[in-house]
This record gives structure tokens, C-alpha cells and sequence, in this order.
């Protein structure tokens, strides 16, 4: 089986936060998506703060992520699946497409 990364990107503004009776229903959802994916999500991943650091290639490091992004990534998962199709398939039950964020799904290269 290979391994996918799966990054959840959203727009860049940022949303209202949502109550805390949303925010369990929402971490219900993970935990189902979770247990039917179970043999497949490798790691369940986390969410990302929307602050960070940039490494440039010259050694400097700048605030990032970069303000101008229209869309940032909000977090990740890694899933294992057979090919790209499985891979999409697992990432269409994931709770974060019911908020209107978006899945990047990218294959690990395998290199080491």
C-alpha cells in the first residue's frame, strides 16, 4: 500500500469559531470517519496554527505563512490506500469537506 498526505486547505480569512456544542458534533464526526477508515488512516494528523515560520534558502526565516495565500493549510492526515482513487475515496468522507475546506492529496515519494 502507498501512503498519501492528505492537507486540508481553507480560506485564508478567518472563520467564526464555532460553539462549543458544533465544535463536539464536529469531533464526533472526526472520531467516525476515524473508526471507518481505521485499517487505512495511518496517522490521524492535527490542525496547524495559523502562525508559522519560513525558512529561505539564504538561511533568513520571515513570519509566515505568507498573509497573501488565498487558501491555508488548516492541517493534515496520512492515509494508506492502494492507489490515488482509494486515496480520494477516504478523503471524501473526511469531516473537514462538511465546513467547505478543501483536500490536497499527495502520494509519499518513498525515498527513504
Amino acid at each position: 500500500m502507498a501512503k498519501f498526505l492528505l492537507i486540508y486547505r481553507d480560506k485564508a480569512e478567518p472563520a467564526t469559531m464555532p460553539s462549543p456544542e458544533e465544535m463536539q458534533g464536529f469531533l464526533a464526526l472526526w472520531g467516525e470517519w476515524f473508526q471507518q477508515f481505521a485499517g487505512n488512516i495511518v496517522d490521524g494528523g492535527d490542525g496547524l496554527l495559523p502562525t508559522g515560520r519560513v525558512l529561505q534558502p539564504n538561511g533568513e526565516v520571515a513570519n509566515g505563512p505568507y498573509i497573501e495565500a488565498k487558501e491555508m493549510i488548516g492541517g493534515f492526515s496520512v492515509v494508506q490506500a492502494d492507489h490515488y482513487e482509494q486515496a480520494v475515496e477516504i478523503a471524501r468522507h473526511c469531516p473537514i469537506t462538511k465546513v467547505g475546506g478543501a483536500i490536497e492529496i499527495r502520494e509519499f515519494a518513498n525515498y527513504n
